[in-house]
This record gives structure tokens, C-alpha cells and sequence, in this order.
């Protein structure tokens, strides 16, 4: 379906990703080559950090020696392995349209190194032969939807280590995705340790905002109607992460997926202690939810406890590219929002960030 150049990016990502797990859905059963979850790995003798064998969604996989040439299909991958002190050589583009598809908050760590080369998903799967073409020794794919068929079209060429099998397509944890990046990049003490930083970051914040605690949220965007993310998805984490509860009744109401639209009757899910919109035009949007006769007269609206991220800034962007770098840039950003939300007071703005 064509879209306008306005339309929103998460909209059409969105989209991107519906149509992957569509696919998924024809792409048959798993293939279970061993036991163990994806947070298993095995290595061999003699101290080394090689081979590693990773277990995930389509059995399990084996590294043989240090990569050197990795390609990103899982959306968010790259931001692992740029912590990691690595460079991939190709990524696959999700939001932003940003130099080799590492955004802002992850440019410390790209630095100097040359920009990868951008891939593109339109929602059939990953560029084979454009992946083919770099040469990789290694193809990660945590962060997104592969289909067994789509695994074995590129474990023909190079190592894969696709989606966790314990996770919903897209579900996988940053944290669970930093550690195993870290396993098959041989650098599983300094994924611990990023990890640890970065949970010690979102802690301390929580500390400094008891209000959060127990707090219900939602996190939703208004997408074909409205569309609310369910408790595996990365976004929904960032606030779980802060504290806050997830509804009750929300992932019954949405399936075995990341998100689902939800029904007028069901805007119920919304009026939560606070509610945190994704939006392509803050005004506009908010303009058009406060007209909707479902939601204007949900509790969350009459108490101002709702907050507006702009999906087209960085902060945007940011907010849903959940990783080890992005983190940090986000909470710096959204808590500040968060607390204006549920301070009790209605007339607290909730003010956007300056960047």
C-alpha cells in the first residue's frame, strides 16, 4: 500500500515488521538441532573464547573463530556490536535513514571506523545476495523475525544466529541480545559488563523517581487506529525497567506478538498511570486522540498524565531502538517526561526534550 512522504516512520516499520511475522507464520515449524535456550552457549576446550555454539530458534549454531566481517540483520543488532569495539560491514535499516544505520547515540562508538554498508528489509526478508556480496563471517539476526527458510538461504554462505526460541519474533531482551552478541563476538566478560552499566544507570534513575514504582503504563502509537505494545516488546521493557507495571489483561488482548491494534472497546488498556504515545506530529496527534470519543474522557487524559514522543527525532528514533547505546539517551530523556506525568498534578506539562 503506498504511503505518503509524511506518513510516520514507525508506521511504515511497523508494517515492515507485521508483514516479517506474517511471513514467519508460513515459514513451517523450527527446526530444534539442540536442546537449550538461547542463552546457552558451549565452547571448547583449552581456555578459548572459540568455537562457541549458540542455541536459538532454528536449532543452534557454531563459531568457529573470532568474526571479522559481520552483517546486522536483526534490527538493533549493530548497536551490540559497536559496544563491543567491532564495526559490522553491513546493517539493515529500520528507522532514522541515518550513515550506515547507526544513529546518534551510538556514534562514540562507531568513531573514526567506516560506516557500514545499509541493507534494506521491506518486509520479504533480507537482501541474500546483497549480504552474500560482503562477504560475512558472521550474520546476526536477534532483534527480528527470520523465517527457517530465510536462516537457511543465508547459513548457506556464513554462520547465522537468529531470534531466541524462549521469545516472541522481535521479543528478544537488549540485554539477552547484548550478552549473546557478546558470546558469538568472543567478548562475553565485556557484554556482561555493558549490561551491568547500563542496568545500573536505569536503576539508579528508578531510585530517583519512587513514583514510577508499582505505577501501571502503556506504551501505544496511533497506527491504523491504535496500536498498543505488549509486554515482550522492547519498548514496553523501557518502562518495566523504570519500575512501572504492565495492565492487566494486556497481552491476553494482544496475542503472542510484540503489538496489536486494539479495538475502540478496548481503550480501556489506555487509561493507565501513565500512557506514552509514539507520534508522527505531536500536535496533530495529540489534537486527534483528544477528539476521538473512545479516549478523551479516559481518566489518563483528564489528569494529564500522558506523554508525546515525536518518532521523527533522535529521541524518537531512539525510544523505539532499544539497545546497550540507545538506553542511556533515552531515559536521560523520557523520565523527566514520565515524572511530569505522574506527579498528581494535572497541570504539570509534560514538556518535550530539547534534543
Amino acid at each position: 500500500m503506498p504511503r505518503s512522504r509524511r506518513a510516520p516512520r514507525l508506521a511504515a516499520a511497523l508494517a515492515s515488521a507485521l508483514m516479517l511475522l506474517a511471513t514467519a507464520a508460513c515459514g513451517g515449524g523450527s527446526d530444534t538441532g539442540s536442546a537449550g535456550s538461547g542463552a546457552e552457549a558451549s565452547t571448547s576446550g583449552g581456555g578459548g573464547a572459540f568455537p562457541v555454539t549458540i542455541a536459538h530458534k532454528y536449532g543452534s549454531t557454531t563459531i568457529k573463530s573470532e568474526p571479522k566481517r559481520i552483517v546486522t540483520v536483526g534490527l538493533t543488532d549493530q548497536d551490540a556490536v559497536l559496544a563491543l569495539g567491532k564495526v559490522p560491514v553491513g546493517t539493515t535499516e529500520w528507522l532514522g535513514g541515518y550513515q550506515g544505520a547507526i544513529g546518534p547515540w551510538a556514534q562514540d562508538e562507531l568513531g573514526a571506523g567506516q560506516a557500514p554498508t545499509v541493507l534494506k528489509d521491506t518486509g520479504t526478508g533480507p537482501q541474500v545476495e546483497r549480504i552474500a556480496a560482503l562477504k560475512p563471517d558472521l550474520i546476526l539476526a536477534l532483534y527480528g523475525g527470520l523465517t527457517k527458510e530465510q536462516y537457511a538461504s543465508l547459513s548457506a554462505f556464513a554462520p547465522v544466529v537468529a531470534q531466541p526460541k524462549e521469545h516472541n519474533d522481535y521479543g528478544i531482551p537488549w540485554q539477552e541480545q547484548t550478552k549473546t552478541v557478546g558470546r558469538a563476538l568472543g567478548k562475553a566478560e565485556e557484554a556482561a559488563k555493558a549490561v551491568e552499566s547500563v542496568e545500573a544507570e536505569i536503576a539508579a534513575t528508578a531510585r530517583e523517581h519512587p513514583a514510577f514504582k508499582g505505577t501501571t503504563a502503556v506504551m501505544a502509537t496511533p497506527y491504523e487506529g491504535i496500536f498498543v505494545f505488549g509486554s515482550q516488546d522492547s519498548r514496553s521493557r523501557v518502562l518495566t525497567g523504570l519500575g512501572f507495571t504492565m495492565p492487566d489483561g494486556l497481552d491476553k488482548a494482544i496475542g503472542d506478538k510484540f503489538g496489536a491494534n486494539i479495538s475502540k472497546e478496548r481503550t480501556d488498556l489506555l487509561d493507565q498511570g501513565a500512557v506514552v504515545w509514539i507520534v508522527g506530529d505531536v500536535a496533530k496527534d495529540t489534537q486527534k486522540l483528544h477528539k476521538d470519543a473512545s479516549y478523551k474522557d479516559l481518566k489518563v487524559v483528564k489528569e494529564g498524565r500522558e506523554v508525546f514522543v515525536d518518532e521523527t527525532s533522535d529521541f524518537g528514533h531512539a525510544t523505539s531502538f532499544v539497545s546497550v547505546l540507545s538506553l542511556p539517551y533515552v531515559i536521560e530523556r523520557l523520565a523527566p517526561q514520565l515524572a511530569a506525568a505522574v506527579d498528581g498534578s494535572p497541570a504539570t506539562k509534560v514538556e518535550q526534550p530539547a534534543s
